[in-house]
C-alpha cells in the first residue's frame, strides 16, 4: 500500500503520526503541572496530609509523562529538516525565532526546576520548593504559549514581508506573536489541557473509590477533578464559540468544512448534527439537521446568510469528511464532560458523591476521553488549514523537501515500530502507576515531613477524610 503513495502523502502521514503521539503528553503535563502546584500550595497552607500524599503520587506520573513529551517533541523537530526543509527555509526567519523563544523562556525553566520539584523538598525548604513547582507549571504554560503562537501564525499569518529569496521575514513582531487567532487558540488549548488532566485524575479517583470508598486521597482527588470539570467545561464551550467566530472570519473554508456546508445558504444555514459527506458529489448524505441553527450560532441571527464551499476553488478546498467527523467528536466529548461534571455536582449536593458507583464507573470511562477530544480538535485545526502550511500563502505541496517516497516510507515504518514499542511501554507504566492506590506505603512518606500547621508531628498514616 505504501508503495502507491507519493512522498508528500507519506511525509504528511509521518508528521500526523508523530504529532498525534506528541500532543497528548503536553496536553496532560500542562494541566498536571498546574494541579501539582495547587496541591503543593494547599499542603503548605493547611498541612493536610492528603494533599502531600496526592502531590507525591502525581509528581511521579508527571515526571514520566513529561519525559515522554520531550522525547516525542524532539523527533518532530527533525522532520522540519528532513521531510519539510523547504517549509523550514521559507518560514525559518519567523518560526525559527518563535521556537527558540519557547526553548529559552519555557523549556529552560521547566528543565531547570523539575529536579528541585521532584527531589528537593527536604533539601531546599518549603518556600523554594513551592517556587520550583510553580516555575514548572509556568514553564508548561509558556511552552503552550509559544507553540500556539507558531501554529497561529501559520493559520493567520500577519506582520511579515517577503524577502528577495522568497522567505517570510518579520516586519512587526508584536503582530506576529499576537496575531488575530492567537488568544482564542491559547485559551482553548490550555482549557483543553486542564479538562484532560481533570478527566484522568477523576478516572483514577473513581477507580480507587470503587475499591475503597473510604480512601481519603481518592476522595480528595475525585472531588477536585469533578469541581474542575463543572467549572472549566462551560468555559471551554464559551471559548470554543469565540474561537469558531474567529475562525469564520479568518479561515471561512475551514468552518464550511466543519459545518458540512457544500452549498451556500442565503436565508439561514442549518446545523447538521449527523450525516455522511459525499466529496465526489459535493453533497451531504443522510443529513440530520436543525434548520437555520448554524446561522444562529455563527452569526447570532437565524436568517443570516452563510457562504458554502461552492464559493471556494476546488484546489483550495480542505478535506471535508475528516474535518466534519473530527469536529463532531470534539463537540460531543465536550458536552459529555459537561454532563459528567453536572452529574457529579448533583450527587455532591445530595451527599452521594463518594457512594455513586455508577458515577465512578462513568469517570473511569471518561478518563481517556480528554486525549481523544484534544486529538479530534487538533485534527480539525490542522487538516482544516489544508492545502496550505501557511494559510492562503504557502501550499503544503510546495513545502516538501526533495525526498524520495521509499525513503519517507522506510522512516515512517521505523517511527511506527519504535513509537509503539517505546511509548506503548511508557503508557503501560503510567497505567500501572495510576492503578496503585495513593497510599503512604506506596509513596515512601514515612520519611517525608509531616508537620502540622503549628509545627508539631503527626503520623504519616493519619490522613484525614473528606
Amino acid at each position: 500500500m505504501l508503495e502507491s503513495l507519493t512522498a508528500e502523502t507519506l511525509a504528511r502521514m509521518q508528521f500526523a503520526f508523530t504529532v498525534s503521539f506528541h500532543i497528548i503528553f503536553p496536553a496532560f503535563s500542562i494541566g498536571l503541572a498546574s494541579y501539582l502546584a495547587v496541591l503543593n500550595g494547599l499542603w503548605l497552607s493547611s498541612r493536610d496530609q492528603t494533599y502531600l500524599v496526592l502531590f507525591n503520587y502525581w509528581k511521579k506520573i508527571f515526571a514520566v509523562a513529561f519525559g515522554m513529551g520531550v522525547v516525542s517533541g524532539i523527533v518532530m523537530s527533525y522532520q522540519f529538516g528532513t521531510n519539510w526543509s523547504v517549509f523550514a527555509d521559507k518560514t525559518g526567519p519567523i518560526l525559527g525565532r518563535l521556537m527558540a523563544y519557547e526553548v529559552l523562556s519555557a523549556f529552560f525553566p521547566e528543565a531547570g526546576f523539575l529536579g528541585v520539584m521532584l527531589f528537593g523538598r527536604e533539601r531546599v525548604g518549603d518556600g523554594l520548593h513551592m517556587f520550583a513547582t510553580a516555575m514548572v507549571a509556568f514553564g508548561t504554560l509558556m511552552s503552550a504559549t509559544w507553540i500556539l503562537s507558531v501554529n497561529s501564525w501559520m493559520q493567520t499569518p500577519v506582520g511579515y514581508g517577503i524577502s528577495e529569496i522568497g522567505q517570510f521575514v518579520p516586519e512587526d513582531w508584536w503582530s506576529i506573536v499576537f496575531k488575530p487567532s492567537f488568544p482564542y487558540r491559547l485559551v482553548h488549548m490550555v482549557l483543553a489541557a486542564y479538562l484532560t488532566t481533570a478527566l484522568v485524575v477523576g478516572g483514577v479517583g473513581g477507580l480507587h473509590l470503587l475499591r475503597d470508598k473510604a480512601d481519603a486521597a481518592a476522595r480528595r482527588m475525585f472531588s477536585m477533578a469533578m469541581w474542575m470539570l463543572i467549572c472549566v467545561a462551560p468555559l471551554q464551550i464559551v471559548a470554543g464559540d469565540f474561537h469558531g467566530l474567529s475562525t469564520l472570519e479568518h479561515q471561512p473554508a475551514k468552518v464550511m468544512a466543519m459545518e458540512g456546508h457544500y452549498d451556500s445558504h442565503p436565508d439561514g444555514a442549518p446545523l447538521i448534527l449527523l450525516s455522511i459527506p459525499n466529496p465526489a458529489e459535493k453533497w451531504i448524505d443522510y443529513a440530520v439537521q436543525i434548520p437555520k441553527v448554524s446561522s444562529l450560532i455563527l452569526k447570532h441571527d437565524l436568517n443570516a446568510p452563510l457562504a458554502g464551499l461552492d464559493t471556494i476553488p476546488d484546489a483550495d478546498e480542505p478535506p471535508v469528511a475528516i474535518i466534519f467527523f473530527s469536529f463532531r467528536i470534539m463537540i460531543a466529548l465536550g458536552f459529555a464532560m459537561l454532563g459528567l461534571g453536572a452529574w457529579a455536582l448533583w450527587r455532591r449536593l445530595r451527599g452521594k458523591l463518594f457512594e455513586d458507583r455508577l458515577l465512578h464507573r462513568a469517570a473511569i470511562v471518561m478518563g481517556p476521553m480528554g486525549f481523544v477530544a484534544v486529538l479530534a480538535g487538533w485534527i480539525t485545526t490542522e487538516v482544516g488549514r489544508q492545502p496550505f502550511t501557511v494559510y492562503g500563502l504557502f501550499r503544503t505541496a510546495d513545502s516538501l523537501a526533495p525526498v524520495a517516497a521509499p525513503a519517507v516510507a522506510a522512516s515512517l515504518l521505523a517511527f511506527i515500530a519504535v513509537y509503539f514499542f517505546i511509548f506503548g511501554a511508557g503508557t503501560f507504566y503510567l497505567l500501572r502507576m495510576m492503578n496503585m492506590a495513593p497510599a503512604t506505603k506506596h509513596l515512601g512518606l514515612e520519611d517525608a515531613p509531616t508537620r502540622t500547621a503549628r509545627g508539631g508531628k503527626i503520623s504519616p498514616d493519619a490522613i484525614p477524610g473528606e
